[in-house]
């Protein structure tokens, strides 16, 4: 008992561990890549609380409940390159000696992916709750919110009580998804329910670029999927999962998981309900005429400008680390004023201009390094306009007040073109990519950005238009030219014409 003489109070650890692995490409997400911006101990309550973060939604429903937290430690390696073996091995270390080291425990929150792959694991985060279960035994409750894009079958999520994804793509909502997951803990503590878990599985697979939730037909998919929770007179929670294409996995592509207290065939039935739908209108997901080529892009692009509509969003969907180069070199070699392309992933140029200075004239080869589908690179000279370090707080709709680390940071003007060029990879979502080196959106009249849907939650508020431009990398519209080996092409769309 407490010195108040209630109850004592729920011991809840908690931690995440994300990484969205590109599984075509070769180049590994380290662990110094995870330790640069990993938050652990009490720096993750502080640094996430009240955050657009799965565990943000976790910590700040904890508080709440006036519960013990025991923060592990909280770190994400973003869309990339597989995680690395040996940054898997560290992490799942440190969670598993976390957890013994905690003590009694009444939960576990996880914030994971759901899409982490490593050279030996096609299913990594079903690793992940398979060996906290074990640890932990059958009867503390383990919870995990899992994002939109996670990869998924019954297998994957069987070690865990629940598991809850966010709802929209953007991700505007992955606080309120660890909320979910961290309410349906304390209820099952507090023998309010005993949640049951069923995932079904459609058998199609989606480009990340119209996984949108903002378009239809699959807007109005997931508003029924909330609505059919909220109006449900018993527990009961939906998610619609679209997967993620661009990781070579046999369980890849749509699913859908319904919790519901105690009544499975009832989760079974809502599950199976939905995931028909969503074969059912497998073609009307795909919407190719909105995909154009670089030079139809930029081309519309300049009438749209010149007929007086500013800014327009070119967006270089496919290119999956930060460094493709077909757009660049094209805006390059048209001198397209007005233009800015934020974030280009290149620590070693970024380092050359970091070193020459803010104000001196740089020559350099930029992008294109990640793989033989990445452009390869373009040269780039103008004026060093920044230079230096750059770590800030997000302040858009998407991940709000996540800190977002760059590193090494050089903004190069070349008098009509504007690059920024990062040593640490990272998506432009909003205007952050502006206000952080003192210039306004008004400023330009192009942005090339290559984001594949978590910008729109700013830029679809204040673009005259966004041009979808189709590239080679490893991120395209086209999922059927891919080289995949685990995928079972015979009986998923758009391979098998079911």
């Amino acid at each position: 008992m407490n010195s108040s003489g209630s109850k004592p109070r729920f011991r809840i650890a908690i931690a995440g561990f994300l990484q969205e692995s590109v599984t075509f490409i070769g180049e590994m997400t380290t662990l110094e890549q995870f330790q640069l911006v990993e938050a652990a101990g009490p720096a993750l309550i502080d640094g996430y609380r009240g955050t657009n973060t799965g565990i943000g939604g976790m910590i700040d429903a904890c508080e709440r409940e006036n519960a013990d937290i025991i923060p592990l430690f909280y770190t994400f390696g973003g869309a990339a390159g597989p995680t690395s073996d040996e940054a898997y091995d560290h992490y799942i270390a440190r969670l598993l000696e976390g957890l013994k080291a905690a003590g009694r425990l009444d939960g576990v929150l996880l914030d994971l992916h759901g899409a982490m792959a490593t050279p030996k694991r096609l299913d990594a985060d079903r690793e992940t709750l398979e060996r906290v279960r074990a640890l932990v035994g059958p009867d503390v409750p383990v919870m995990v919110a899992l994002d939109y894009h996670a990869n998924l079958d019954q297998d994957s999520i069987a070690a865990a009580d629940a598991v809850f994804g966010y709802h929209f793509s953007p991700h505007t909502d992955m606080g309120p998804t660890g909320e979910r997951a961290a309410g349906c803990l304390f209820r099952k503590l507090r023998g309010e329910i005993t949640p049951v878990c069923v995932l079904v599985k459609p058998g199609v697979m989606v480009p990340s670029i119209f996984s949108a939730t903002g378009m239809e037909p699959l807007k109005s998919v997931v508003a029924r999927s909330i609505e059919e929770s909220k109006q449900a007179t018993d527990y009961l929670d939906i998610s619609v999962f679209a997967g993620f294409s661009y990781a070579d996995v046999p369980n890849c592509g749509f699913s859908v998981v319904v919790v519901a207290d105690g009544k499975r065939s009832l989760a079974r039935e809502i599950a199976e309900r939905f995931s028909d739908e969503i074969f059912a209108m497998r073609e009307a997901l795909n919407h190719k005429e909105l995909v154009t080529s670089v030079d139809e892009g930029i081309d519309r692009a300049k009438h749209l400008v010149a007929a007086g509509q500013r800014p327009v969003v070119l967006l270089e969907h496919a290119d999956r680390m930060h460094d493709s180069t077909y757009v660049l070199r094209e805006v390059l070699r048209q001198q397209l004023p007005r233009t800015v392309v934020p974030y280009v992933w290149d620590a070693q140029a970024a380092a050359a201009a970091v070193a020459a200075g803010r104000g001196a004239t740089v020559k350099l080869s930029v992008g294109g390094h990640s793989s033989d589908r990445a452009g390869g690179p373009v040269q780039l000279e103008g004026r060093v306009i920044h230079a230096g370090r750059v770590t800030y707080r997000a302040t858009g709709p998407y991940f709000t007040g996540r800190t977002v680390e760059l590193g090494e940071t050089a903004v190069i003007d070349t008098g009509s073109v504007v690059v920024s060029l990062t040593s640490v990879p990272s998506t432009a979502v909003d205007d952050d990519c502006l206000t952080q080196f003192g210039q306004t959106l008004d400023e330009y009249d192009y942005v090339v950005l290559r984001s594949k849907t978590h910008f729109r939650a700013f830029f679809e508020q204040v673009a005259a238009a966004i041009l979808i431009i189709d590239t080679p990398d490893w991120g395209p519209a086209d999922l059927t030219s891919l080289p995949y080996r685990h995928v079972p092409v015979d009986r998923v769309y758009p391979f098998a014409r079911l």
